[in-house]
Formats: C-alpha cells, sequence, structure tokens
C-alpha cells in the first residue's frame, strides 16, 4: 500500500503544497505567490490571514488534482524560509503580520550587532543578519513598542503554518538556531543571547523546542472541513528549507554541496564540525544531528524577476500574448548567448548584498554600445558569480572540492542557467527528479516520523532520484572566471564606500 505524505512548503517567494508518495514520486503540486506588503522600503511583511485562508484553498486544490481524499494522507509536514519572525499574541492569536526573510529594517541594529558578534559566536555560532527574529523584535521594541508589548509567542514561519493546522505551539530546533535563539552546545536556548540582543523579557515567550521527525499534533476538525483533509492527521516538525532542500537532494554530509538559487542565495554542506568565526559562516543544527554550514545572501533569482519587471514589461505583454512566458524567451536567448555576450557587470543586491550591508544593486561597464540584451544576461551572471562567492568561502573551511554540487530552486527551471552555474563553479552539478524539492524533504520528515523508514539517511536513499548532470565547459568556465574576477574587485573596491549613496536613499 502506497502512502501519501502532504508538505506545505512557505517560500518568499511563492508557496506551494505538495504531495509525495513513499517512493519519492511527486503526485501533486498546488500553488500560489507568496504575497508580500512592502509598506516601507525595507519592509517584506505578509498578512497571515490571508496567508491562512490562501493555504486552505491551496491544500483542497492539491488534493484535487490527483482525486486523493483526505482519508488517503498518512501525514503532514511544514517547510518555511527561515529568519523572519512571526508572533502570536498573549491569547495566542494573530495580531500583526509575518516579517518574511527578506526584511532589511534592521540593516543598521545587525551591523551594531555584528561588530560584537565575537561575544555570543561561541554560544550560537553564528553571525547576526538584519532578518534574523532577535534582530528584528530589537528593531520592533525601538520603533514599534505597541506591537512588541503585545508579543507572548514567537515562531519561525513554518512553526506558524503548523500552528494553523494544529493549535499547538513548538519552534522546531534546527529553524530556531538558524535565527541566532539556540545554544549549539546545549541544543537548548540561551538567555545571554537575549541580553545581547537586548531583548531578554522575550526569553518566556519562547515556544518548547521539537525535531524536525517530532509529532506536533493532529489535524483539527476545523481545518479539516475547509481544507478537505482527515481530523486528527498526524503533523510533524518539519524544517527550515534549507534543510529540507539539502536532504530532498541528498547532501548528508560534507562531499556534496546543496545550492539553492530561490529568494535567497544559499550554500550548505552537512558536518560534524562548526565553522569558526573568521570564516563568516553560519552554523545551525541539522535534521540528522549534524551541523549545517551556510554561506548566504539575498542575492540570488529574486533579483532577476524585479530587473525583468523593470526592464522587460513590453516584452512580457507580447510573450504573453503570443502565449508563452517571458522566461521561455529568454531561455533561448541565453541558448544563443554565451560567456562573451555581456561586457557588464551586475551586482545582485536588491534585497541587500553578500559583502556590504549598505551597498545596493549595480550595474558597471555600462557603455554607449551597452544594449538591454547584455544587461539582462550580466543578471543571469551576476546571481551566479554571489553564489561562487559563498561557495568558495564554503571549500575554505571544507578544505576540499566537493564531488557534486545539488541544486535547487526556482533558477532549475532555467537549464542554461544550471549549465552557467556548473560553468562559472567550474563543479559538476545534479539536479534530483523532483522540482519541490523543499516539498520532498518535508515529506522525507513525515516518513520518518510515521516510521515508514527508519532514518532521514534511509528515507534518502529511497526517495532521492538524481535525472540529470551538468559538466563544467571549459571554454566558458575560462571567460567566466576573468569576469569573476572583476566582479570580486570592484565588490572589495565599493566595499565601504555605499554610505553616502545609502543616506541619501534614505533621505538622511
Amino acid at each position: 500500500m502506497t502512502n501519501y505524505y502532504l508538505t506545505i512548503d512557505n517560500g518568499g517567494t511563492n508557496t506551494k503544497v505538495t504531495i509525495f508518495d513513499d517512493n519519492g514520486s511527486q503526485i501533486s503540486v498546488s500553488a500560489f505567490p507568496t504575497k508580500g506588503i512592502e509598506r516601507k522600503a525595507g519592509f517584506h511583511e505578509i498578512n497571515l490571514l490571508d496567508l491562512k485562508n490562501k493555504l486552505f484553498v491551496a491544500i483542497k486544490d492539491a488534493l484535487d488534482k490527483v482525486n486523493l481524499s483526505g482519508n488517503e494522507i498518512a501525514g503532514i509536514t511544514t517547510v518555511g524560509h527561515g529568519k523572519g519572525l512571526y508572533t502570536l499574541d498573549k491569547n495566542n492569536h494573530v495580531f500583526m503580520d509575518g516579517i518574511l526573510s527578506a526584511d532589511n529594517r534592521a540593516t543598521s541594529y545587525a551591523a551594531q550587532f555584528e561588530d560584537k558578534v565575537s561575544e555570543i559566536y561561541d554560544i550560537s555560532h553564528q553571525h547576526v543578519m538584519p532578518s534574523q527574529a532577535p534582530v528584528i523584535l530589537r528593531w520592533l521594541k525601538e520603533h514599534e513598542p505597541e506591537n512588541y508589548n503585545k508579543i507572548g509567542k514567537i515562531l519561525s514561519n513554518k512553526d506558524f503554518i503548523r500552528f494553523i493546522l494544529t493549535g499547538e505551539i513548538k519552534q522546531e530546533i534546527g529553524d530556531a538556531s538558524g535565527n541566532n535563539f539556540i545554544n549549539l552546545n546545549t541544543k537548548q536556548y540561551d538567555k545571554r543571547l537575549f541580553d545581547f540582543f537586548e531583548i531578554p523579557e522575550m526569553f518566556d515567550n519562547m515556544p518548547s523546542l521539537v525535531n524536525a521527525t517530532d509529532q506536533c499534533g493532529v489535524v483539527t476538525s476545523e481545518v479539516a472541513m475547509m481544507t478537505g483533509l482527515r481530523a486528527d492527521t498526524p503533523v510533524f516538525g518539519g524544517m527550515f528549507d534549507i534543510d529540507a532542500c539539502a536532504i530532498a537532494t541528498g547532501v548528508l554530509d560534507n562531499d556534496k554541496l546543496s545550492l539553492i538559487a530561490g529568494t535567497w542565495n544559499m550554500n550548505t554542506f552537512a558536518d560534524d564540525k562548526l565553522a569558526p568565526l573568521e570564516s563568516s559562516l553560519m552554523n545551525s543544527i541539522f535534521p540528522t544531528g549534524k551541523n549545517l554550514i551556510e554561506a548566504s545572501s539575498p542575492t540570488s533569482a529574486g533579483n532577476l524577476s524585479i530587473i525583468i519587471n523593470m526592464l522587460l514589461t513590453s516584452e512580457m505583454r507580447d510573450a504573453k500574448a503570443s502565449g508563452k512566458s517571458i522566461y521561455d524567451n529568454l531561455e533561448v536567448f541565453l541558448e544563443n548567448t554565451d560567456a562573451k555576450f555581456a561586457k557588464v557587470i551586475f551586482f545582485p543586491y536588491l534585497y541587500g548584498s553578500n559583502s556590504d550591508a549598505k551597498a545596493t544593486a549595480s550595474f558597471i561597464g555600462l557603455q554607449s554600445t551597452t544594449t538591454k540584451s547584455e544587461l539582462i544576461r550580466a543578471v543571469y551572471e551576476g546571481i551566479v558569480f554571489a553564489h561562487r562567492y559563498h561557495v568558495e568561502q564554503l571549500l575554505t573551511v571544507l578544505g576540499k572540492k566537493p564531488s557534486v554540487i545539488r541544486m535547487s530552486g526556482g533558477g532549475t527551471n532555467s537549464s542554461t542557467w544550471v549549465q552557467m552555474f556548473a560553468d562559472i563553479l567550474n563543479l559538476p552539478i545534479e539536479l534530483v527528479e523532483a522540482n519541490e524539492l523543499g516539498g520532498l524533504g518535508g515529506a522525507m520528515a513525515v516518513a520518518v516520523g510515521l516510521g515508514d523508514y527508519a532514518t532521514l539517511e534511509e528515507a534518502v536513499v529511497k526517495m532521492c532520484h538524481v535525472k540529470q548532470r551538468y559538466e563544467p565547459q571549459t571554454d566558458q568556465t575560462h571567460i567566466y572566471d576573468r569576469k569573476y574576477a572583476a566582479f570580486i574587485s570592484l565588490m572589495n573596491a565599493l566595499d565601504g564606500n555605499w554610505e553616502l549613496l545609502k543616506s541619501f536613499q534614505e533621505g538622511e
């Protein structure tokens, strides 16, 4: 008898409800845009009641698409973007919008805390980022005390969604450890972290910790009525999306790297050791018990969609009129150009930088002959250069080249872009059969939680299937190496010199 597992995967760009079977086959997907609200520059929020209603519709749609009943779903889990902030009041009710991982309102606070991160690095083994919950909480304490004082419970994205399904309030430890809340040595919250971020009163608002494969309640009768799910269906802890994608692609140790080209530029491997302070890398607790070593920034594929909307309005309209997507036409364009085509460098910093917190997105090298097509190709390349910067950080700690990179995220929808990643990184890249990797990683957690497989390692063997491999093209790699050297040289020259522009942009 086949078991079916349902995952809700709430990313910063799109939210998906997926159904997988116990062989790892993708059965159904229902998706909708994660509709962010930007009430001020740098604010990226989401209406949680609207999210809840759309989730219920998507769950029903995912079941209906393949004529499954809720009775056939063996278990459910949630996967979500890390960082950000989701809160309930002291009566466990929603009272403010959720805050997404692309939010950078607290950039100045993050910089101040990062200047003294050595005080806590031996506790959390994390650097400080603007979108981490403790940093946002410190900002709220100063700028929106009326909301700060109402907070009763602090959750991650996927923990909030699990609460919607079950009414139970739990915090999964991997997500919490990636949010600067956890002592990686004791695997518990540490009051010294809350003192460091100047939010000591929030320590008592943290939910109890659970593991990815722990059962954390069941579907309520109210949710069952709204979605078609069976009441009392078990719901499991779930994962930070980078954990889910790593597991779904079979990255369980330091022989392989996981690369996610999505809203965020995420690059990771699993290891028994921890990255040191001077590496500038992040550490968190991986669901297998190892540590996840992470190099990341909001410098990936999310930049592409914004530039397309800026530069290709008429082309988007024409593509739609002919029954195509703009991405179909861009795929043809990429296939017919190569590394020599664009003479421009793009820094993908629309949501933030991978080096200087005050940096903004930029094209460098514009000439009178520069075409719009060059700019678009430069955006594709600049995003991969930002990934290479992080991959090289990982390799410094790893001390060796991995055998392969397993890639996931929206960037994998373009085969020519995946080839560009292989060429620029000069490493082979493999894709797995499922295209909803967050959903597959979640399904593996459900399978283990239910006892269908004994461990996540066993679930990977049974449910992860490689479908395609891309080898670097030497002629392209040589050209990209020269471009990347220019990217790094310009990045280093600009670092520390963005202050005047940033203050002008912010009207200071």
